[in-house]
């Protein structure tokens, strides 16, 4: 599942950047938004006040989603819908 995942979002651009605020309720805000709308969303993460593996551990928990991948400073999060979802089978 997760290799499917990973291959979904390689050609994917980022939806959301983490600025050097970091993580703020905004951004959680703009993540879930994100998430509800794509299911899985490519994030940029930039020099903050936390390391990238903090800053990608926070956002998959303040949203409930999947840290699928954390490839340099760049996270991918899934989280499925529970109705009309694009990946059933996952």
């Amino acid at each position: 599942q997760r290799r499917a995942l990973r291959a979904m979002g390689h050609h994917m651009e980022p939806v959301v950047i983490v600025g050097q605020s970091g993580v703020t309720e905004g951004i959680l805000g703009a993540l879930e938004q994100a998430l509800k709308d794509h299911e899985l969303i490519k994030v940029k993460i930039n020099e903050g006040p936390e390391t990238r593996q903090e800053a990608a551990a926070r956002m998959a928990e303040g949203t409930g989603a999947e840290l699928v991948q954390l490839l340099g400073r760049t996270a991918l999060l899934f989280k499925k819908r529970k109705e009309d979802s694009e990946f059933e089978d996952l």
